[in-house]
């Protein structure tokens, strides 16, 4: 029965040709990674539109044979929207430097950032980047847990499970990833509350 197997088994046997393993992947984690791709857009077209465009990505690679990530599935998956969600940020802004503007939102402690930034849709895309960014300069173990934590809302105890780790382990690289990513923004003089 395919709804017992792991996700590296459905992977495996979607690679051979059998359609049914990714409609099974595909229905664990719709929900979840759309709802992670639409908090981050905040636009439920473009949402849709960058969901398909991962799973167009996710398909290719499988069936390319490239897909060697061996238990983490969905890591892989929700890291392919991430990259899908920086390129429209910076198709919409045009530019690819980190910017200096300054910003009083406290994004790291407050996960409901659209909340915060209502006043200012400009300002609030523009911080998000600017977030996104250093994000993506953490080493991968605290990059995931970040973005486990805020954007897909995931709990010390599910990312503890999620990644074979002890939840203090979580709890540490969430802690180092966020000093980094303070260290980083006093670099670039970005005036992120951290």
């Amino acid at each position: 029965m395919l709804t017992m197997r792991t996700d590296e088994e459905l992977v495996a046997l979607y690679a051979t040709g059998k359609d049914e393993a990714f409609d099974l992947l595909l229905e664990r984690y719709k929900d979840r990674l759309f709802s992670y791709i639409l908090y981050q857009v905040r636009n439920a077209d473009v949402a849709e539109d960058i969901f398909q465009e991962t799973f167009v990505k996710v398909v290719i690679t499988i069936r390319d044979g490239r897909y060697t990530e061996s238990g983490k599935f969905f890591s892989w998956v929700t890291r392919i929207a991430h990259n899908l969600v920086i390129d429209f940020f910076r198709r919409e802004k045009g530019e690819n430097i980190v910017s200096t503007d300054e910003s009083e939102v406290d994004l790291l402690n407050n996960a409901k950032l659209a909340d915060r930034c209502a006043q200012s849709a400009i300002d609030c895309e523009q911080t998000f980047i600017d977030l996104q960014r250093l994000i993506e300069k953490l080493p991968e173990e605290q990059r995931e847990v970040v973005q486990m934590h805020y954007f897909q809302e995931m709990t010390f105890k599910e990312i503890a499970e999620e990644k074979g780790i002890s939840i203090n382990t979580a709890l540490g690289r969430m802690r180092y990833g966020i000093l980094n990513m303070r260290k980083m923004a006093q670099r670039f003089d970005l005036g992120l509350s951290l």
